[in-house]
């Protein structure tokens, strides 16, 4: 079961720059589009998008790929 997080939660994620922190602004629990990608989700597999503590850089994950921070 993948990991449940909320609006508020600070999580953090690898990705190719290396481990990346941010807060998250939003869930989403059915298919969206993301920068020109659609993004897969579903309530019982939800995408989070993250603003990032260093950037103002938006990302989308699924909860697999996040951690609590």
């Amino acid at each position: 079961m993948a990991r449940k997080f909320k609006v508020g939660d600070h999580v953090s994620w690898n990705s190719e720059a290396g481990r990346v922190s941010g807060t998250i602004i939003a869930v989403h629990t059915r298919d969206f589009d993301y920068k020109g990608h659609t993004h897969r989700a579903s309530d019982a597999d939800p995408q989070y998008e993250i603003k990032s503590d260093k950037t103002d850089h938006v990302a989308a994950h699924k909860g697999s790929a996040l951690h609590h921070a």
